[in-house]
């Protein structure tokens, strides 16, 4: 992944280092507008990460310990650590094959009287099933968080992935396609919860900087709660708005890219590259492909090996928390989608520049026989 970034953005963040106000101020309360336009929600809260993002959220959802809290282990470890930094259990469910995101199937038997929310992650940036996911929620009585990291200008049933969510966190990491550098945001449509959590955001404190500033007296602010300090820069915020402008053109390239190897594709045994779901339109964060070892001799390690070895820069499939040394204390239902998704997946190059050569040139590699 290579940030699509340029002069605009350059001269964005020089324009708020000149205006002499850096940390977090007016052009952050502008961007917390215009994403939340952007994805359908009414309010947005900028924070310093999408990990801080889904801390937050959990703490707004008054997630605590003794509560479990359903996540995907296929998914950045940060959607597991999050449960943890409130002091949750995070449970992990199975994913769909094809999606690789969550599903009331896989969800609902690990739901236990402990179990206070699902967070739902709309991986890589594919869209999931959300309807069904809230009425499993709702009827339940659990919040449902969406971990929508990867999702900015994904689509669900024809509206932005976030629209009518209760909450979604956000990232902004250069990985993502529109970045910050690091950065992330909450979406939601309560204006009672989303001032708390900027209040949270910034110590506790019941007065903004920007209140702080715009005031002719003293000022004697107060902290309501314990807080944090996951504020956004008005460099960043800069930054963001002129890469919010640039978002659909994109995706538009995205998709153009994705469907390009869709077609490069289609003949190569053994490779089963990610799709749109019926009900939704991906942004095409990462474009991954299953492998299927039968088919494809020397499976997804050697043609990792083999890309690399001609100067490809591919990635292993989405991680599986479960695996990792710091989750496996936790016990888990069977996860065998996950593990074989984890395990024969492999995450081709695709950012805006990418050319049709070098498309070719990855997709030649991998014809080439093992060995």
């Amino acid at each position: 992944m290579i940030p699509y970034l340029g002069e605009a953005e350059a001269e964005a963040a020089a324009q708020a280092v000149l205006s002499g106000w850096v940390a977090q101020g007016p052009r952050v309360a502008r961007f917390e507008e215009a994403f939340a336009a952007r994805v359908g929600a009414r309010e947005g809260v900028a924070v310093s990460s999408c990990t801080t993002a889904l801390h937050l959220a959990l703490v707004a959802c008054g997630i605590g310990p003794g509560d479990e809290v359903v996540v995907p282990s296929f998914s950045f470890i940060a959607t597991a650590n999050a449960v943890r930094y409130v002091g949750a259990a995070p449970v992990f469910a199975d994913v769909d094959v094809v999606t690789g995101n969550l599903t009331p199937e896989t969800v609902e038997p690990v739901l236990t009287a402990r179990t206070r929310a699902v967070m739902l992650v709309h991986q890589g940036g594919m869209p999931a099933d959300v309807d069904a996911m809230r009425a499993l929620c709702s009827r339940h009585g659990l919040r449902l968080v969406e971990d929508a990291a990867c999702a900015a200008g994904s689509t669900y049933r024809g509206k932005p992935v976030g629209a009518g969510a209760q909450i979604a966190a956000w990232s902004f990491h250069p990985r993502k396609l529109l970045t910050t550098g690091e950065g992330g945001m909450i979406t939601l449509d309560d204006a009672d919860q989303a001032r708390r959590l900027k209040r949270l955001r910034e110590h506790g404190m019941d007065l903004s900087a920007a209140a702080r500033h715009a005031s002719t007296g003293p000022v004697f602010e107060s902290y309501l709660e314990v807080g944090y300090n996951y504020r956004m820069t008005d460099i960043q915020a800069a930054v963001g708005l002129v890469q919010l402008d640039k978002l659909d053109e994109m995706i538009v390239r995205r998709r153009e890219l994705a469907t390009r190897y869709h077609e490069l594709l289609a003949d190569l045994p053994g490779v089963s590259p990610v799709r749109d779901p019926e009900y939704g339109r991906s942004n095409f964060q990462s474009f991954w492909v299953l492998l299927d070892s039968e088919d494809f001799p020397g499976g997804r390690d050697d043609a990792l090996r083999r890309l690399a070895a001609a100067g490809v820069s591919a990635r292993r499939g989405i991680m599986a928390a479960h695996l990792e040394p710091a989750y496996r204390d936790v016990e888990h239902v069977p996860l065998p989608v996950t593990e074989r998704l984890t395990r024969d997946s492999l995450i081709l190059p695709l950012f805006h520049t990418l050319t049709a050569a070098q498309q070719e040139h990855i997709v030649d590699v991998l014809r080439k026989p093992a060995g």
